[in-house]
């Protein structure tokens, strides 16, 4: 069995403003009630009954509320996943949730707006070709318009009563 100096454990429970001292137990203590158990073995007393106790005496000094010890955060905590511990998941679920409709709306967002831009495109291209059908249409209906085109189909169609005037037009001035 090992000397009660050898080994030292201190578990301290107190507030930071009591310094931390307030609900000490020390394992030299425990080392001494197993010592004092193996005694009371040899009396005839149950080692169990000296272990409940002692569990319950660590129990009375620990709290819910006692600080945790501080993990450093480093980037292998991270990429090997102990930040997602089920306290913190707890704590920030509703931040997850959040993130994720974000992101989820995000996606569907950028969805619609690629298919608005394909429509956009492809109406954009039968304008386009409108534009070229009505620039065609005017450019052809302008050819046919010409004078010089309706007196060559007028000579064509001898039986027109319509031709060139021989005189200039006159011009009527009415008093009023």
């Amino acid at each position: 069995m090992a000397k009660n100096d050898d080994i030292k454990l201190t578990i301290e429970t107190g507030s930071p403003e009591d310094g931390g001292n307030a609900g000490q137990l020390q394992a030299s203590d425990v080392l001494q009630e197993e010592a004092s158990s193996s005694v009371s073995e040899e009396k005839g007393e149950k080692p169990e009954h000296k272990l409940k106790e002692t569990l319950k005496k660590i129990k009375e000094n620990v709290h819910e509320d006692d600080p945790r010890p501080s993990q450093s955060l480093t980037l292998r905590s991270i990429l090997g996943g102990d930040i997602l511990t089920a306290e913190m998941v707890r704590n920030h679920i509703w931040l997850f949730v959040f993130i994720v409709a974000l992101t989820t709306a995000y996606v569907a967002i950028r969805y619609q707006c690629q298919q608005d831009m394909i429509t956009i495109d492809r109406m954009n291209a039968e304008l386009t070709d409108a534009k070229y059908k009505a620039l065609s249409s005017s450019s052809t209906l302008t050819e046919k318009c010409r004078e010089s085109h309706v007196l060559e189909i007028l000579k064509q169609n001898r039986d027109s009563l319509l031709h060139i005037a021989d005189q200039p037009p006159y011009i009527i001035n009415v008093p009023e």
